[in-house]
């Protein structure tokens, strides 16, 4: 699995799903090409899915969010017979790289986060219609709609067999959204994820595993019926034409890659990389219908896109560069200029869809397994909505004061309205809420300087940045730094960080991309599923895997 994965798609060469859409709702098939494989040595059968699948529908649920506002409803079904899903390629999962499951879980963890907010935040509602088995992965795209409508035909049903057939655990949140979301009773939840059979029919009902049974007969007429329903209290403003997100400009060398707003340089030798973020490079639109009419070119969302891009093609193809160096540069009074159209504008759709995109990139920065450090150098623009990249990274470094032959502005950072409630972490605090989990009294404070720029003295009384150094320490105390961070066990430093980075309430999606995919990420490791004689390899064989019986 060497080849660059992608996660650029273009809606016209989809390979596993199709969109009808019908005024306010749209219907959603996902019917999978069993030869569309990201990889050789696996077929899709049985609407079963990798990580190309999953890339797909992402795609597909920004571009409903982005392209077509007038959606209100989106019902997902099978474009299969006898077949809703059978969930993660099993063969996939047997083959792959251990780096490759977890990634995969990640990210189709957040897809499924994505639709799954865009009821709550965009009053795009997804309706699951369920004919046919509905295992695994295939139910984990089911939990994650706001409403679940199962055939009651004698063979449809639900099913996370994973822990009887695999010896792994529903790698999507499945387990966290049966209990959190669906509040399915603990003691039914263990015989549920005991069983391979799954449950159909009136029981799935009764346990809450699916909201509705209907019988064949008036099957479609009732996904139709709910479909309107959830169109009619849907909240989302009305918008007669959308934007569309046109292909990102991108060259990849061996060194990197450049965006428009986003470069990435690499120094293999050394495990790192450096992101450097450009600030705007033209004045802010005058209006949100500007923007609109500016579409996927406008910084605001272009700059998002990119850096979402990056982040994605970093984690899954570039798994030996264990630290990420975050820089800015431009103008902090334009970073603020095009962020307050858009936070002026907050009603319309366009401008919350814009504003849910940063939200939705931050945090995937924020579960990012890499160390991660800013440097706030003279230049820097971290103001507003990019400061939010201060406060997410574990460590960062600002430069104070002059810097010999250097006629960039001092290094300095400007806090928004935003960074105190606009882009919440998955605990539902904001960053700087997260980082004086203890000292709750300094973001009032920081709050009372909103609009200021804060030098380095002012930014560390102010507890925004970890350590500030001069134009003669500067170099030796960041290479230094860095030298240490590189040297460090990678395994350790994923364990580390994952636990630093959300301390305060638990929330679902705390539980399942921390909890959960650290046990995840352990038992995809364990012989007893990977091993030659575990329970992955011997799938489909007829003889079941062979355990280590010894729990530990």
């Amino acid at each position: 699995m060497s080849k660059r994965i992608d996660f650029q798609v273009d809606p016209e060469n989809y390979r596993h799903w199709r969109v009808d859409y019908e005024g306010d709702v749209a219907k959603l098939y996902m019917d999978v090409d069993e030869k569309g494989g990201l990889f050789d040595g696996y077929e899709l059968k049985l609407n079963s899915y990798d990580l190309g699948v999953d890339i797909e529908l992402s795609d597909i649920v920004q571009r409903m969010r982005f392209e077509h506002p007038e959606v209100k409803a989106i019902v997902l079904q099978s474009g299969k017979e006898r077949v809703f899903c059978a969930g993660a390629n099993i063969r996939m999962l047997g083959g792959a790289a251990h780096s490759h499951k977890v990634n995969f879980c990640k990210f189709t963890n957040e897809t499924r986060n994505t639709f799954e907010a865009a009821g709550q935040e965009s009053g795009q509602h997804y309706i699951c219609a369920v004919r046919g088995a509905c295992a695994g992965g295939g139910y984990e795209l089911a939990l994650a709609c706001d409403h679940i409508i199962l055939a009651d035909d004698g063979s449809s049903n639900v099913a996370l067999p994973e822990v009887p057939l695999l010896a792994v655990l529903p790698g999507t949140g499945g387990l966290t959204r049966v209990t959190d979301k669906r509040k399915v009773r603990r003691d039914r939840a263990d015989v549920f994820c005991s069983i391979e059979e799954g449950v159909k029919g009136k029981r799935a009902a009764e346990w809450n595993l699916v909201d509705e049974v209907v019988a064949n007969s008036r099957f479609d007429e009732t996904i139709a019926e709910r479909a309107k329903e959830f169109a009619a209290r849907s909240t989302r403003a009305a918008a007669s034409e959308g934007v569309k997100l046109t292909p990102l400009k991108r060259t990849f060398n061996d060194n990197g890659v450049t965006y428009s707003t986003i470069e990435v340089d690499i120094e293999r030798e050394k495990g790192l990389v450096t992101i450097t973020i450009k600030g705007p490079d033209g004045d802010a639109p005058a209006s949100i219908d500007a923007i609109a009419a500016e579409g996927a070119d406008a910084w605001i969302l272009r700059a998002a896109r990119e850096l979402d891009d990056a982040i994605l093609h970093l984690r899954l193809n570039e798994l030996e560069l264990g630290t990420w160096v975050i820089r800015s540069q431009g103008d902090p009074a334009a970073v603020l200029a095009h962020e307050k159209v858009v936070t002026d504008n907050a009603d319309h759709w366009l401008a919350n869809e814009i504003l849910l995109y940063w939200k939705r990139v931050l945090k995937r920065l924020d579960v990012t397994s890499r160390s991660l450090v800013a440097l706030v150098e003279p230049g820097s623009c971290f103001a507003g909505v990019l400061a939010e990249v201060l406060f997410a990274v574990d460590r960062s470094y600002m430069a104070e004061g002059d810097f010999e032959g250097d006629n960039r502005h001092v290094a300095a950072i400007t806090l928004s309205d935003n960074n105190f409630g606009r882009f919440p972490m998955a605990n539902d605090l904001t960053r700087l809420q997260t980082r004086f989990l203890g000292e709750p009294g300094k973001v009032d404070e920081a709050k009372g300087r909103i609009g200021e720029t804060l030098e380095a003295y002012d930014a560390n009384e102010l507890g925004l940045v970890t350590y500030c150094f001069d134009d003669i320490d500067w170099e030796d105390e960041v290479r230094i730094f860095l030298e240490e961070r590189t040297s460090f066990s990678p395994d350790a430093m994923t364990g580390m960080e994952a636990n630093l980075r959300f301390p305060g309430p638990e929330t679902m999606e705390t539980r399942i991309f921390g909890r959960l995919t650290a046990w995840q990420n352990w038992i995809f490791q364990r012989p007893n599923a990977v091993g030659e004689n575990g329970a992955l390899q011997r799938y489909g064989t007829g003889v079941r895997g062979d355990y280590d019986m010894r729990r530990v």
